[in-house]
């Protein structure tokens, strides 16, 4: 059924596109007509590119193709999927020229589809919101509100708990003599922290528990439901199901997350009302929405606004960080040479039984460079957001036109042996000189890889990701040795989930480094 309702929806709207595109050249000023055109591609077959796409579920699985139109075409090249031109960027030098030089032109997203309007609330979120006032009060929030560095350093008891929790579950599989599954005890850990972060608790595990299901949950499924976005009142009809389905899981995430809202406003009102709140009260995420206005109107934050807000700060720094950090364990498996390297750096720093504390891992270049090699290596997703245009612009003597849709491919800007020698080795040293790790991640002079975006958009937890990388990484490599199980080689392939994750992933044999 969803074939035959698809296929006269796609002639259709790929009738009104090319009608759509006609009229946008002809209203573009004549000497841009006459001399620019938008970036090449391949053949423009409407129909045709429209069902491949849908096809295609996956940006991953595009990944061969766009590699393929790129070396035939150049760094810059377009398709025509949707209801506007897509661009892919490969280079660095055009990235930044983008993201840098033009970054308002670059800075604004589409409105989402209907399934992303439930969860986002139309679409109440720092990663989707469009460019304007509302977007800029949301990231100035997080930024300076929670992701400023006198807030960060506030959750060092945060990070030591987390540690403690994790260093016992590790310590469960020496006795046991079992293997690691690393990933299980990695997103448990960082979801408990970001749950703290935002909360402003440490809640016990079954309730940890009820808030990673109902995340993982809505994240999983989400993807079933994107054939809701096209026509999305006739699709709630002729999907009924999956429509149902979708509020169904937005239901379960109010009836774990709203609860847990209302009891934290009101311990914020009752500190308020002492007028002297105690020094045990940390400022949390979800307190600093409870008094922010919406620019225009003056309102407060709805619940379920609040809510999602919530909700992707909660799925922002899990699942990105856990994965990176599983990426950096099986490449210091992998490479014990590099594993022994960075054991030395520690206790070079660090005597044997002492705290390493979060200030003595500025006086560790090497694991810097050991965190920046995984992410050029393995960045969480082979795609930042798209971006879209708010006005027609040139860009390597083409025309980028309004609302296009531009995409950066960044795993092959960090993978580009014009840029890194051997890009597919695992190589910290290519991070260090003579004054150390001498690296702009932000892009902002220049850009050789982006695994977190770049310009107005970037992410706002680059800083808190990288430190939960670094903290992590060197306890874990000074608390225990790590190694391959026997007969396994460490499979560092790919698989697309909500970041990139590793196909097999690690199991690994620790032995305690310390009595």
């Amino acid at each position: 059924m969803e074939l035959w309702f698809l296929l006269p929806l796609a002639l259709s709207l790929s009738l009104c596109l090319a009608l759509k595109s006609i009229i946008h050249h002809l209203s573009l000023p004549k000497s841009i007509q006459s001399k620019l055109s938008l970036p090449p591609g391949p053949l423009k077959v409407p129909i045709i590119g429209s069902f491949v796409f849908l096809r295609i579920s996956s940006p991953f699985k595009m990944e061969p193709i766009l590699r393929n139109l790129c070396h035939k075409y150049g760094p810059i090249i377009t398709l025509h999927i949707g209801s506007h031109p897509a661009i892919f960027i490969t280079n660095h030098s055009l990235a930044h020229q983008a993201l840098v030089e033009n970054g308002t032109v670059f800075a604004d997203r589409h409105p989402l589809g209907s399934p992303s309007r439930i969860v986002n609330n139309n679409p109440l979120s720092i990663n989707s919101a469009p460019y304007g006032p509302v977007w800029r009060l949301l990231r100035r929030n997080i930024t300076y509100e929670i992701l400023h560095p006198s807030r960060v350093k506030s959750y060092g008891h945060g990070r030591r708990w987390v540690l403690q929790i994790l260093i016992k579950r590790l310590r469960n599989h020496v006795q046991s003599g079992e293997s690691v599954p690393v990933i299980d005890h990695f997103q448990y850990a960082m979801f408990c922290l970001v749950v703290l972060m935002c909360f402003g608790r440490k809640f016990d595990e079954k309730i940890i528990r009820e808030i990673e299901y109902v995340q993982r949950t809505l994240i999983v499924n989400l993807r079933r439901f994107s054939v809701l976005a096209f026509l999305p009142k006739l699709g709630k009809i002729i999907f009924r199901n999956r429509w149902n389905q979708l509020l169904e899981l937005r239901r379960r995430q109010e009836s774990v997350l709203i609860p847990i809202i209302r009891a934290r406003r009101e311990i914020k009102n009752k500190k308020q009302d002492k007028g002297n709140p105690d020094d045990e009260f940390l400022v949390s995420y979800v307190d600093t929405l409870f008094d922010l206005k919406i620019p225009d109107d003056g309102r407060n934050l709805t619940e379920g606004e609040i809510m999602t807000l919530c909700s992707e700060f909660l799925n922002g720094g899990t699942d990105t960080t856990a994965t990176e950090l599983q990426w950096i364990m099986a490449n210091l498996v992998k490479n014990q040479g590099v594993q022994e390297k960075l054991y030395s750096e520690i206790e070079g720093v660090v005597n044997s039984g002492e705290e390493i504390r979060e200030e003595d891992l500025q006086k560790m270049p090497y694991l810097k460079a050991v965190v920046l090699e995984g992410l050029r290596r393995h960045p969480p997703s082979h795609f930042v957001l798209p971006h879209a245009v708010t006005e027609d612009i040139v860009l390597d003597g083409h025309v980028i036109p309004k609302k296009a849709t531009v995409n950066f491919m960044v795993a092959e800007m960090g993978w580009d042996p014009k840029v890194w020698k051997d890009p597919m080795e695992f190589k910290p040293e290519r991070f260090l000189s003579e004054e150390g790790v001498v690296f702009d991640i932000t892009g902002s002079r220049e850009i050789k890889m982006m695994p977190f975006g770049v310009g107005r958009r970037i992410c706002p937890g680059i800083g808190l990701a990288i430190l939960h990388l670094e903290y992590f990484v060197a306890n874990l490599i000074r608390d225990f040795k790590w190694t391959a199980v026997d007969g396994d080689d460490v499979d560092l392939s790919e698989k697309p989930e909500f970041t990139i994750a590793m196909k097999n992933p690690l199991r690994a044999h620790i032995s305690p480094r310390l009595p």
